[in-house]
């Protein structure tokens, strides 16, 4: 407990799914955190059942204006910012054929522009005070393709370069960005039928690990690059997908499950 004990963090998307669940792990670890969405009623539940150390902002990730008043907010409640993890994300199944423009752009809107948003607007207030840590929650499909993802990846693959230059632009500056790359995680979002958890596990046979994963494990990594636990990675993609990037099962080959 404690392991980032009076750090001040915004988590954008922070009102439901993996953002609730980072929300929830923070402050259990003495941070002080503003939940971060859209979502007005859920985030201002969550705030009010997380107490005095947590409080919820309305943001569009992808408004300017609104990353500026959400700082200015957080910095009066709370103080200067130590850790923005952002979080916010939307998910699209469609090919690109059936992708027209308006979707692209939504997609790419919340989760690239609104994650550059996050690393400028916040960033530059970390620089000035020469510490902080950023943590950009990507996907495994910013790490591979996936048919009927096409705006879904593009986003992001984009925050894992946009991740990459931000490290090198603020890390001399003793401000360290790093992305977190989830895979199936069982959330509204990625279980939005809310199957049972054993039904969903049947469908990742592809996957080492052989389930779906959970917002808190998620949640954890982030902890780890948010707290001095992780004080020399900068640039680090760290991937919590129970081993789906490793490769692809042979079925009926030695080491396949049931082999």
């Amino acid at each position: 407990m404690g392991r980032i004990k009076d750090k001040i963090t915004i988590v954008t998307g922070g009102a439901r799914g993996m953002g609730a669940a980072t929300c929830r792990l923070f402050v259990a670890e003495g941070a002080k955190v503003m939940i971060a969405d859209v979502l007005d009623e859920d985030g201002a539940k969550l705030a009010a059942e997380l107490g005095a150390n947590a409080a919820f902002g309305h943001l569009d990730v992808r408004d300017e204006d609104q990353w500026q008043a959400l700082v200015a907010e957080t910095e009066s409640r709370f103080g200067p910012i130590d850790v923005l993890v952002n979080n916010a994300g939307v998910l699209l199944f469609k090919t690109i054929r059936d992708t027209d423009k308006a979707d692209f752009e939504r997609v790419t809107g919340i989760n690239l522009t609104g994650t550059f948003l996050g690393v400028r607007t916040v960033g530059a207030r970390m620089c000035e005070r020469g510490r902080g840590s950023i943590v950009n929650i990507s996907s495994a499909d910013g790490m591979k393709g996936a048919n009927g993802l096409g705006a879904y990846c593009a986003s992001k693959w984009g925050i894992r370069g946009l991740t990459r230059v931000a490290a090198m632009e603020y890390g001399h500056k003793g401000v360290r960005v790093n992305s977190v790359h989830p895979g199936g995680i069982d959330t509204a979002m990625g279980n939005p039928y809310a199957e049972a958890k054993t039904d969903v596990n049947k469908r990742y046979t592809m996957v080492p690990m052989q389930r779906v994963g959970d917002s808190e494990e998620v949640a954890k990594t982030s902890l780890f690059l948010a707290s001095d636990d992780s004080s020399y990675l900068c640039g680090a993609e760290i991937a919590v997908d129970g081993g789906m990037l490793t490769g692809q099962y042979y079925v009926g080959f030695p080491g396949a499950p049931g082999v």
